[in-house]
This record gives C-alpha cells, sequence and structure tokens, in this order.
C-alpha cells in the first residue's frame, strides 16, 4: 500500500507541474499500471512491473498518439478484423502505426466486452511495440485499459 500512495503523489504533483503530454501520460499509465499490478498481483514485484508497463502505453498514447491516432485505434477496434493488421499514417506528423486486434471477449470481472491489440508504431524514426487492451465503456465506446 505504501508503494501505491507514493505513485498516487507522484502523479499529483506531476499533474501540477508543466508537464509535457507525454508525461502526463506516462506518469497517469504508471499510476495506473501500479494499482493493476497491486490488485492482481499483491505484491511489491507486481506493483513496479505494472507502473512501467503502464508508463510506457502512457507515454506512447500521451505524447504520440494526436486525436487522428486515437480514432484511427478506436476505428480498429471497432471494425479491425481479429488477427489483421490495419495500419495508417499520420498526415500532421508522419508517424506510423499497425495496430493487429485480436478476438473481442467478455472481461469475467467488469462484464465488458474487450479485445487486445499489439500496436507497432515507428515515431520520429524509433521503432516502438506495445500491448494493448481496450474495453467497451457505459455508453459503447472503446477506452483503453491501463
Amino acid at each position: 500500500m505504501k508503494y501505491l500512495n507514493i505513485v498516487a503523489l507522484l502523479f499529483l504533483l506531476l499533474l501540477s507541474s508543466c508537464a509535457t503530454k507525454g508525461q502526463t501520460g506516462a506518469l497517469g499509465g504508471a499510476a495506473g499500471g501500479a494499482l493493476i499490478g497491486q490488485a492482481i498481483g499483491h505484491s511489491t514485484e507486481a506493483t513496479l512491473i505494472g507502473a512501467v508497463v503502464g508508463s510506457a502505453l502512457g507515454y506512447m498514447v500521451g505524447n504520440e498518439m494526436d486525436k487522428y491516432d486515437r480514432e484511427q485505434l478506436n476505428q480498429t477496434y471497432e471494425r479491425g478484423p481479429s488477427n489483421q493488421r490495419s495500419t495508417w499514417v499520420n498526415p500532421d506528423n508522419g508517424n506510423q502505426y499497425s495496430v493487429t486486434p485480436q478476438p473481442s471477449y467478455q472481461n469475467p470481472t467488469t462484464q465488458r466486452v474487450c479485445r487486445k491489440a499489439e500496436i507497432d508504431a515507428v515515431i520520429d524514426g524509433k521503432r516502438e511495440r506495445t500491448y494493448t487492451t481496450a474495453c467497451r465503456d457505459d455508453y459503447g465506446n472503446w477506452e483503453l485499459q491501463r
């Protein structure tokens, strides 16, 4: 529990400073990942692993994906055939994305429809790969899980 308090405090401090979108996304992802890691693993190691994974995903989504990219990602979750790659290039910054969604499933804990995906991105010439899960919210929109 001590680690969760530290992560929450860091999250609040970063949000109150003049942080970039990427830093805010990374810290938000780290906080969410730490909470999920603790809930699942009930150990310091699980909390730290969750924080690292959440931080990477939060940074990429917060800093690199703009509104156009998030719309494309949402469309892939909504209409993309399972195990078939969807690709796009952001017309404003040239970042390239390739997303391979998996079949949807019902989360046994939340009863929400969810879908995992692998995201390959080339951002400023640097290749990144991450794995995400999105679940439908109460309004039917896809919401990335952190």
